[in-house]
């Protein structure tokens, strides 16, 4: 499983010109799945996701997480984190989960999102999906369990 995970201001995803899922501050979550993902490999980067301290504090550190914000997330599914690029000019896309395996585990992993109190919106998966975000630091983090 792999995340690109952006600090945002705010948030959108729009899915046939209809806004389906839309956030303040927060986090912007792109999520791939791998073939060798489980339930488990989701838990521990949802434990990771929202421990995550990388909101400033009073003093301007990044030391708070989402909960301490109490920030919310957009949650994408994103099978595209699986490219590959070696073998020639068009990516390849054979590293990514079969599409109900990530459907299920990409649901699972918001699901278990919710479970800690945090406000979740999300994306359709497999739709064709238009996402605007205004990227706060920037802070952009690569986030993935092997």
């Amino acid at each position: 499983m792999k995340t690109v995970i952006q600090r945002v201001t705010k948030a959108s995803v729009t899915v046939e010109n209809n806004i389906v899922g839309k956030i303040g501050k927060g986090l912007l979550v792109l999520l791939g799945v791998g073939p060798e993902d489980t339930k488990n490999t989701a838990d521990f980067l949802v434990q990771k996701l929202v421990k995550l301290r990388i909101f400033e504090d009073e003093k301007g550190k990044m030391n708070l997480s989402i909960k301490d914000i109490a920030g919310e997330l957009l949650i994408i599914s994103q099978f595209t984190l699986y490219a590959d690029c070696r073998g020639g000019n068009r990516p390849s896309f054979t590293n990514a989960g079969k599409p109900d395996k990530a459907n299920e585990l990409y649901e699972y992993f918001i699901q278990k999102c919710k479970e800690e109190n945090i406000k979740v919106q999300q994306g359709i998966f497999g739709a064709d999906m238009k996402v605007e975000l205004l990227n706060d630091g920037p802070v952009t983090i690569l986030l993935e369990k092997e």
